[in-house]
């Protein structure tokens, strides 16, 4: 839209200034001449359009106003409607003019002002008679503002002359006429249907780009039949278009098809695709390869020849085309870095390409796609051109060096190395930020890398003008500083915070010494000496910090360290809130506020400077954007507001949406199951793909497949269920009585049946048919009960909950071979959060240690050690369990889950 504008401004200021644009040297004039409507006022220019009614008519005046006009209508001034429509009919009266200039800014003025103005059907017969008069020139622009002004009803008067227009042998009135009805399509799809011989006729022409807006008007007509846009696909790639235009949308035409045949048994699609990869045309030939490589499953064999053409591009004389080819290269590195190996010599060449674009795309793809022995060589031909390009494409090769140290974490310290020598260097914050999220990312996957990571952060922040990464640094220090071999090298780093920085890093330095001397009791003396010292600080936020960890310290029990020090409060701030709201409210204050209550948040939250946006040390943010709601506080929010639930008290969790039919099935519907302390309430997302029906009454019946004590309480029916709109029902259960959390039930979505008329969508007649549509079964898991919790110091919390309610199991998993299967599935299974990264396996590894955490329904919180070894021979895998929780009954229900 923005180059749309400019180029009217352009055309404006050349009808409003001809002689102007005569000069040679357009250079010299855009440096000495402005914008002549800069200062425009609109009260001005609509006084000065009282000049249109003048006589004899000032075409050079009228000129000038109308261009100022369409300038401030353009740049999205409001109009009244009352001014639009005094404006509107004083340009009625420019049509007695014959000058040219001023008839095509006429048109334009009425397209701009047809949708404010009233009684704009009045220029109807002067905008006919321009469009089947002889002036070539007026009859394009006159079909453009005609088809803008005419409604549905008036379609059928000018039915006639667009059919004639459709097959002008003017390509410039031909190619309006096309473009007009494609608009038009939208209002009156039948009317403009019944011209499908004429625009069947218009795709023969010989213009190009007649060609091209024929074809895309036909398709549109025929889009609603899959059957006929088959078979145009079939007869245009079989004849061949002249114009690379209608080609390449006909190419997308053809993707189209192949995406949506999903078995597929239909190949002339992606045939025709692939012979257009032969074309002499090369925008043809891209357009054939970038189709191919985004077709979803596509097979190596297919994917070949799409490659090898883009390979020839690598070597093109033309800049863009070198462009076009490494970028799409870049995106199939993405998945199919096989495939593009064979393209790393001729990548390697465009490394030194003049263009930066092509250099960063070209060094980016061979980093996705280059073996391990040529990492060094890869970075040293980074570091020659990275200072030259720009941040935005320094960002990019920082992102491929993150993706490529996954996959070779051997080579961590060369490219580590390499990133902080790029965190020296000069950049803005996103630059810089999306070094320390790499950096940061290495830390935490890589054990090898965690100590060269950490000390190339500690002398980031030694001179780190940004106070969001400084603190975030602080707090990576704090977490994975105190488990190094010599924790005591980053006392002075975090130190030195304290002393030389801002309010918000200072805090966040005195949290991360306290992380310390929890952890490392060699420290906790030196910890504490420091700690005094900030006691002394200007600001009362770093002098509570440290007034609060210091008496923790002091205290020296683990318990209490873990709990006020180590493991951050995890709960949604927006649930927080509402619950702080609701207590006050009651004003039971004799029962003291349970924080189990309040639903856990995705991310803990570890200080006010890191949950901060990652913008907002650069650009304010506003209050109401600085705390989002997460996806549990929407649910609760919305099920609060329903009557029938407003018993059912707080929300303790919400489960993923579970599909319960078929993508294409007449009927979807998918299901979240919502967790309180004595209720399940399933929610049922229902949408009819059916034009010709109304669906009411919509429920969905469920039937328990055993006897366990599940009782379906209530079902909020749906009352109506339109064609293609999202409709949702409910239905309540109420937990056993024995404390079961387990059960299937078979699931049937039933309504009543209206039929409806397809383009009006009203019911044909009162009457209604009942209907049933069996549905996937419903299962209610074990993780419905739980929610996942990440506790920074396991062992802490461990030791902390003791061993009164303990429970060990051992089971042999059957279902799965390998032990990072074994993890996975055990996180789903039982609903519980990885604690200290320990659901990374190393490879190579046969046995491992999983730490789980999380929270059962009603508040109760659960720890269990996972034991697993994998047997080599069998690939069998063995599992120990110890389950530890404040309730006995639940130990053994995740203990013999399993079972």
């Amino acid at each position: 839209m923005n180059h749309f504008i400019k180029a009217l401004d352009r055309t404006i200021f050349t009808l409003s200034h001809p002689r102007k644009m005569r000069k040679d040297n357009k250079k010299d004039e855009e440096a000495s001449s402005g914008n002549p409507f800069a200062n425009l006022d609109k009260t001005t220019v609509v006084q000065e359009a009282r000049a249109f009614n003048e006589t004899p008519i000032n075409a050079r005046k009228c000129n000038a106003i109308l261009c100022k006009l369409l300038y401030l209508l353009q740049h999205g001034e409001t109009i009244s409607r009352t001014e639009a429509t005094d404006t509107f009919f004083a340009i009625t009266k420019l049509w007695q003019s014959k000058d040219a200039t001023l008839r095509r800014l006429v048109y334009l003025a009425i397209k701009d002002l047809c949708n404010v103005a009233d009684d704009v059907i009045i220029v109807t017969s002067s905008l006919t008679k321009d469009m089947t008069g002889k002036e070539d020139m007026y009859r394009a622009a006159a079909i453009r503002a005609l088809c803008r002004i005419t409604d549905s009803g008036m379609l059928q008067a000018i039915e006639r002359y667009m059919k004639q227009a459709i097959v002008d042998k003017v390509p410039a009135v031909a190619s309006a006429a096309l473009v007009s009805s494609l608009h038009m399509l939208k209002k009156s799809p039948d009317v403009v249907r019944r011209w499908a011989n004429e625009v069947q006729e218009a795709v023969s022409s010989d213009n190009h780009m007649v060609q091209f807006h024929a074809l895309g008007l036909l398709y549109h007509i025929r889009s609603s039949d899959r059957l006929a846009v088959n078979k145009l696909v079939q007869k245009f790639g079989k004849s061949g278009l002249r114009s690379p235009y209608a080609l390449c949308y006909l190419i997308r035409i053809a993707a189209k098809l192949v995406e949506e045949n999903e078995n597929g048994s239909d190949k002339s699609a992606f045939q025709f695709i692939e012979s257009c990869l032969r074309h002499k045309n090369e925008i043809v030939i891209y357009e054939a390869a970038s189709a191919i490589v985004k077709l979803p499953n596509i097979t190596s064999g297919d994917l070949a020849s799409a490659v090898s053409v883009l390979q020839l591009f690598c070597s093109s004389p033309k800049p863009a085309m070198r462009f076009a080819a490494v970028r799409t290269l870049n995106k199939i590195s993405i998945n199919y870095p096989q495939a593009v190996i064979s393209c790393n010599v001729d990548l390697e060449q465009l490394i030194t390409d003049q263009n930066r674009s092509i250099a960063t795309l070209a060094i980016t793809t061979l980093l996705k796609t280059g073996a391990e022995a040529s990492v060094e060589r890869l970075m040293k031909q980074i570091s020659s051109f990275v200072s030259e390009i720009s941040d935005e494409f320094k960002i990019v090769v920082i992102e491929a060096i993150r993706s490529l140290c996954m996959r070779y974490p051997r080579k961590h310290a060369t490219m580590m190395n390499f990133l902080a020598t790029m965190l020296r260097d000069e950049g803005g914050f996103e630059y810089k930020k999306s070094i320390v999220d790499t950096l940061i990312t290495i830390v935490e996957e890589n054990p090898e890398a965690k100590e060269l990571g950490l000390s190339h952060l500690c002398e980031f922040i030694e001179d780190c003008e940004h106070t969001t990464l400084a603190t975030r640094v602080l707090h990576l220090l704090g977490r994975e500083g105190p488990s190094t071999q010599n924790p005591s090298r980053y006392i002075r780093f975090i130190y030195n915070r304290v002393i030389l920085e801002s309010t918000q890093v200072r805090a966040a330095a005195v949290t991360a010494l306290a992380k310390f001397g929890a952890q490392c009791p060699q420290l906790r003396t030196s910890i504490e000496v420091l700690l005094k010292r900030c006691l002394l600080d200007t600001d009362d936020e770093v002098r509570d910090r440290a007034t609060f960890y210091l008496a923790v310290l002091r205290k020296g029990n683990s318990a209490v360290m873990a709990d006020y020090i180590l493991n951050a409060l995890q709960v949604s701030v927006v649930g927080l809130e509402r619950a702080l709201e609701q207590y006050v409210k009651g004003g039971h204050f004799e029962k003291p506020f349970d924080l189990k209550q309040v639903p856990v948040s995705a991310q803990p939250i570890t200080s006010t400077e890191t949950k901060k946006s990652a913008l907002s040390v650069e650009a304010p943010v506003k209050k109401e954007e600085k705390i989002k709601a997460s996806r549990h506080d929407i649910y609760a929010q919305q099920i609060a507001a329903i009557p029938q639930f407003s018993h059912l008290g707080p929300l303790f969790r919400s489960s993923q949406p579970v599909e319960l039919t078929e993508a294409v099935t007449e009927y979807t519907v998918s299901m979240i199951k919502h967790t309180f302390n004595e209720n399940i309430l399933l929610q049922f997302d229902c949408k009819n793909t059916l034009n010709d029906q109304l669906l009411e009454n919509v429920i969905v019946e469920l039937e328990p497949q055993n006897e366990d004590g599940w009782k379906i309480e209530k079902i909020l029916p749906l009352a109506s269920l339109p064609y293609a709109q999202l409709g949702t029902t409910y239905t309540l259960l109420q937990l056993p009585e024995d404390g079961g959390v387990t059960g299937t039930f078979n699931a049937t979505l039933k309504f009543q049946v209206k039929d409806v008329d397809p383009t009006t969508g009203e019911p044909e007649s009162d009457e209604h048919y009942d209907d049933s549509y069996v549905l996937e079964e419903v299962e209610i898991s074990v993780a419905d009960h739980v929610q996942a919790l990440n506790k920074a110091n396991f062992s802490a919390s461990w030791e902390q909950m003791g061993e009164t309610n303990q429970v060990d199991e051992t089971y042999a998993l059957s279902t799965v071979n390998t032990l990072q299967d074994a993890v996975q599935n055990l996180l789903k299974y039982l609903g519980m959060g990885a604690c200290e990264r320990s659901d990374k396996i190393p490879e190579g590894k046969s046995s491992h240690t999983l730490f789980l955490s999380g929270r059962f329904r009603g508040g109760v919180e659960i720890l269990a050690k996972a034991r697993l070894a994998l047997d080599p021979i069998d690939q069998t895998v063995t599992m120990n369990i110890i389950v530890r929780s404040e309730d006995s009954s639940v130990s053994e229900l995740i203990g013999n889950a399993i079972a």
